[in-house]
């Protein structure tokens, strides 16, 4: 028999998911170049990773900017960074994500404006704008708005695309970073889809789309997820996702039409969990959780971008990028998983876990519905508490080793790796001249266009937020006279202010039965009486850019159970507001994280701002994605001890920090 002819295969196999890496760093011409080579190599749609800069929306000659500039991502500061960054590709040949959420209609508006200089319609236009802004004040912090104008936008944003943009998915749900901030299955799909609700509400209420139309916005709304290492359970959470998003938009919205309800979702791979420890072993694991979005065909991922063994390291290199497309490439060409229908459909064990995922994840969506949604549901911290909670819980099933992380908590014997070894560039580097550059560039920019076009631009977009008008027309306007991105939304700050999201530590579980912390609660206590003091107090400092707050509240919340009386105020801080932190609260140490690579600049100005202060004395540490060499000039420069994601028992952590103390105090 034909091998093809064999039964239960398809007559046609499956068309493959559309494939991508995340990218964008140093500057939107070395983005550009990198696009190039991605796409020649068989990458068949683009994932743009913007900086953190252009993500919260400062121009890269801001004081917030300082040490971010083409760290995580490309900066665009306004529209002549965004015809460089896609010089010489077809934008309507193109599917393009752009992961980008407060800032979404600027960054789309630049896109768009682009796309037409090309020639080319905006009917024409597909991909995605992530443009999900609930889960920034979770997990990710770049947010900019509070969430009542952030959801305001967001409709805008989809009002704008139903009408003008109609293959181009305006928002893209992310329970991505809810996973990555300690989620559950059942609260990741429940959570992302009370997102949802509260994204669907806000476009039904906003009286810019007809209620016959609300069928063609859920068909254009899409999902980001998570694919952990454990494919079974993710493979049964992504038909759950599918199971109560046709329920939802059937009874809520009245959507008739199935293939409108359908559940459409990208994923990537989970990075937060790749290992600096054996980051070999990375490799298995995003092969595995891209089973997990791709094994069964009726839940499967139409998106897949995978992350880069050396992630956990710094900076991927275009080599790096290769390798996992090569992984998607393998899977969709070499093997015959895109030959067979659904591997599941008939399954008990299948059927079993899904009905589990759904009947949990209801319960939690019910829960978010009954405060009032998801936006209640931030404002009071009760979405952040149940993350932080949750992550505290599974670091602590890590630790003691009931979840295994191999190489990092157990089989943790070694071979030195040659993809690491000494003298090896294991990781991209960022020139520092880019940060210059880029803020160079930003000034001349805004020296040689039209003035006063810019200020009627400007002063239209506040008009215009200060009313019910949708701010898309306005935005675009703002594009073509030449305004920053740091002006639309400085301007669109005065109107709608700024938000500090909740921090979520009041209500964060404890360690649970760690033996070791009882001692440590006891060198507390000690060193505070040694000292005089009631308690030994500690500032956890976020400065810069970088929201990745995730290890920066584990920490807090274990040094808490461990009697310290912690200080933490929260993401994006000025070192001059770390520092006068430190001195009014009087603190007995500083710890600093930052996970985006601009640790060089962050903690120097911390440490030269507390010697000014008159607390050069003060001592401090710092955890961080910190390559070897960079913590060598970090402990030059007066810095106290280095903590990288190696050092994942937090129980230790505290009591190193408990020494050194101790040691900046003379005590034995």
């Amino acid at each position: 028999m034909d091998e093809k002819g064999l039964p239960g295969r398809l007559p046609e196999r499956d068309r493959p998911w559309v494939m991508r890496t995340y990218a964008g760093h140093s500057s939107a011409a070395a983005t550009n170049a990198l696009f190039r080579r991605n796409l020649a190599k068989g990458q068949t749609g683009l994932s743009v990773a913007f900086d953190l800069p252009t993500q919260t929306g400062y121009d890269p000659d801001h004081e917030l900017a300082v040490g971010e500039v083409g760290r995580v991502g490309v900066p665009v500061a306004h529209l002549g960074d965004m015809r460089a960054l896609f010089d010489g590709i077809p934008l309507a040949r193109m599917n393009t994500s752009m992961t980008i959420n407060a800032p979404a209609m600027w960054l789309l508006a630049l896109y768009g404006t682009v796309a037409t200089e090309q020639g080319w319609t905006a009917s024409m236009l597909a991909g995605t704008t992530q443009n999900d802004i609930i889960k920034e004040y979770l997990s990710r912090g770049t947010h900019i708005f509070p969430p009542a104008a952030s959801l305001r936008l967001t409709a805008d944003v989809v009002a704008h695309a139903l009408d003008v943009m109609p293959r181009w998915n305006p928002v893209n749900i992310c329970s991505y970073h809810l996973q990555e901030a300690g989620a559950t299955p059942v609260q990741e799909v429940g959570f992302a889809l009370a997102t949802a609700v509260a994204v669907l509400d806000a476009v039904r209420d906003c009286g810019q789309v007809p209620a016959e139309r609300m069928g063609d916005v859920v068909q254009r709304l899409s999902f980001f997820v998570n694919a952990g290492v454990r494919f079974v359970e993710e493979v049964a959470k992504m038909r759950a996702f599918g199971v109560l998003w046709d329920e939802i938009t059937r009874d809520r919205y009245g959507v008739t039409d199935p293939k409108q309800r359908r559940f459409r979702y990208g994923v990537q791979v989970n990075s937060l969990g790749l290992t600096e420890a054996q980051p070999e072993n990375n490799i298995q694991r995003i092969v595995l959780e891209m089973l997990g979005v791709t094994l069964s065909r009726d839940a499967r991922a139409r998106a897949v971008q995978l992350p880069a063994w050396n992630e956990a390291l710094g900076l991927p290199r275009p080599w790096d990028q290769q390798w996992s497309l090569r992984m998607q490439q393998v899977l969709a060409y070499e093997s015959d998983l895109l030959e067979y229908p659904d591997l599941f459909a008939g399954s008990h064990v299948m059927t079993a876990l899904v009905d589990g995922l759904v009947a949990g994840a209801r319960t939690e969506l019910e829960k978010v519905l009954e405060m009032g949604g998801v936006v209640a549901a931030v404002e009071t911290g009760y979405l952040k508490s149940a993350l932080v909670a949750s992550l505290a819980q599974r670091r602590h099933r890590m630790e003691v080793g009931s979840d295994v992380v191999v190489g990092v908590n157990r089989f943790t014997e070694t071979e030195p790796s040659p993809l690491t070894a000494t003298g090896a560039e294991a990781i991209e580097q960022v020139d520092p001249a880019v940060e210059a550059d880029a803020a160079i560039a930003v000034r001349r920019w805004r020296a040689e266009r039209d003035a006063a076009a810019v200020d009627a631009a400007l002063a239209r977009l506040q008009a215009d937020a200060a009313s019910t008008t949708n701010l898309m027309p306005a935005t675009l306007a703002c594009v073509r006279a030449g305004v920053t991105t740091g002006e639309w939304a400085g301007a669109l700050r005065q109107v709608f202010g700024e938000y500090r999201a909740p921090t979520g530590l009041t209500a964060a579980a404890a360690a649970g039965a760690d033996p070791g912390l009882a001692a440590v609660r006891q060198r507390v206590v000690a060193t505070a009486r040694d000292l005089g003091a009631g308690r030994l107090r500690l500032l956890v400092g976020k400065p810069g850019l970088d929201g990745h707050s995730n290890g920066a509240e584990q920490i807090a919340v274990r040094a808490r159970d461990a009697g310290f009386e912690v200080i933490y105020q929260g993401i994006r801080l000025t070192a001059g507001q770390i520092v006068a932190a430190a001195v009014e609260e009087d603190v007995d140490l500083v710890g600093l994280s930052v996970l985006s690579g601009s640790h060089l600049a962050a903690v120097p100005a911390v440490l030269d701002g507390l010697r000014a202060a008159g607390r050069g004395d003060l001592p401090v540490v710092v955890g961080g994605i910190i390559p070897a060499p960079d913590a060598e000039q970090l402990r030059a420069a007066g810095v106290a001890r280095v903590f990288t994601p190696r050092d994942f028992a937090l129980t230790g952590v505290v009591d190193e920090l408990v020494t050194v103390i101790r040691e900046a105090n003379g005590l034995t």
